[in-house]
């Protein structure tokens, strides 16, 4: 029963109720996904550091708990991983940057951290990320590309690529991601495995995100069950967030109640404004049938989407832009060509066409507000492709300059702050991944959780593990 491979395939879930019988220990499962990172880690390039000592002491004092029947927590032995964003004590946090120095005082945890610690998970290591978050894709100076576990050959998307290749691989069935325009998401579905963009401000942030209100910090897991026991544990409460939510129900306990009467609009390309796959396209629609026969009403039905990219372009490259002001030549010279290219495109922006993109951000949540009246969960394709050539913003011959090009599904939803998740729901004809998106109005978190929960009951969410998992 402790064989190593048989431990990482689990789910965290599965993980406890293991503890819990004492079939094996978190020590047991630490070793086992210790050892899959070491494996796997020269072919995906996942992690930016591993803490296995400290990832072995937290095992070894979990398994004492355990042992005494006094667990710590919800996750107290789960190995987690936390993407190189969050800040983490007593581990350099460089954002995928050369231009941050690695010497400093780092004693201070990010508020999902500390929950995490709170909770007597068993933090593994920190995951790669493009510079800042800032593309699609994760590759960067600093570390180099992260790969695909479907093929190495292609990106694992971005900007939370370690995380999602970390959980494909069986690196741990936990991790903490970013999204503030489809980094959770993205990567997520090239990856084959589940993604959740929260309600911004349900995961306390801090710092706070230099792209402000359009970043959210959510899980990345192997399912829907697992995505909303970590939720449960990060959504906790934090005063160094100003924005945060007031406390809300588990997300957990409502997970089992399934679509049955829940009004679904199903959108195949935004009204024929988006170019889609045909692989994809079948595999969202097969999604989609299952859900119905679950029980939900489907109508093809498209929200009033006027492409916003130009809006969000202001308000991403104007935080790029903040970010990277008090950096030097020298600082700047290390950069990422791309993200240097945006902060100048950012820098030349004026306060009135700031506001003008806030303004088309609010007229698009008000629109969306109106179409969740009539719907209780909109479903779209996550993406309109499947992963693309590694070490690219964009995929080779497409004509697109950056990487909202080809993510026109994602950052609309980080405008309007809602829910979003992508569940796996197939593969095109190379075996790569394909994933459909659920969203909700905002703060309904459980709705999104309890039909990504329902494909995963009914089989629909399954894609064939990775070859090197």
């Amino acid at each position: 029963m402790t064989d190593p491979t048989f431990l990482t395939d689990l789910t965290a879930r599965q993980l406890l109720s293991g503890y819990e019988k004492g079939d094996f220990s978190p020590v047991d499962v630490t070793r086992a996904v210790l050892e899959r990172i070491e494996m796997v880690q020269p072919l995906v390039n996942a992690f930016v550091r591993v803490n296995a000592e400290e990832a072995l002491a937290r095992a070894e004092a979990s398994a004492g708990r355990w042992s005494r029947k006094e667990p710590r927590g919800l996750l107290d032995g789960v190995p987690v991983s936390v993407k190189d964003i969050f800040l983490q004590r007593g581990a350099p946090t460089l954002r995928g940057s050369r231009a941050v120095a690695v010497e400093g005082v780092w004693d201070v945890d990010a508020p999902a951290v500390a929950r995490l610690r709170e909770h007597g998970a068993v933090l593994v290591g920190k995951t790669t990320t493009p510079e800042f978050g800032w593309k699609g894709v994760t590759d960067s100076p600093l570390t180099g590309v992260t790969r695909n576990p479907y093929d190495l050959s292609r990106t694992a998307g971005g900007s939370s690529g370690g995380s999602a290749a970390a959980v494909a691989l069986g690196a741990a069935p936990l991790s903490l991601g970013t999204d503030g325009g489809g980094s959770v998401r993205i990567p997520a579905s090239f990856c084959g495995i589940f993604g959740l963009k929260p309600t911004y401000g349900r995961v306390p942030l801090y710092p706070s995100s230099p792209f402000g209100t359009l970043a959210h910090g959510g899980p990345m897991t192997r399912d829907a069950a697992d995505a909303a026991l970590l939720l449960d544990v990060i959504s906790g409460q934090d005063p160094r967030d100003w924005s945060q939510l007031p406390p809300a129900p588990p997300v957990s306990d409502s997970l089992t109640d399934g679509v049955k009467g829940l009004r679904i609009a199903y959108s195949p390309s935004f009204g024929g404004q988006v170019a889609v796959r045909p692989a994809v396209a079948s595999a969202v629609r097969d999604a989609v049938s299952r859900l119905a026969e679950l029980g939900a009403y489907i109508e093809e039905a498209d929200p009033d989407i006027a492409d916003p990219v130009d809006a969000f372009h202001t308000l991403w490259f104007s935080g790029a832009a903040r970010l990277v002001e008090p950096f030097g030549p020298a600082q700047r010279e290390l950069l990422d060509p791309g993200l240097r290219e945006i902060c100048e495109a950012g820098a030349g922006y004026s306060a009135l066409d700031y506001l003008a993109a806030v303004d088309a951000r609010m007229e698009l949540g008000r629109r969306l507000g109106r179409f969740h009246t009539s719907y209780d969960l909109l479903v779209t394709p996550t993406l309109p492709i499947t992963a693309f050539e590694a070490g690219r913003e964009t995929p080779k011959g497409s004509g697109l300059h950056r990487w909202t090009g080809w993510t026109p599904f994602t950052y609309p939803f980080n405008l309007t702050q809602q829910p979003a998740a992508t569940v796996p729901c197939g593969v095109d004809e190379d075996g790569l991944p394909i994933g459909v998106q659920l969203v909700a109005a905002r703060h309904a978190d459980s709705l999104v959780l309890r039909a990504a929960h329902a494909l995963y009951e009914s089989g629909a969410a399954r894609v064939p593990a990775p070859a090197g998992r």
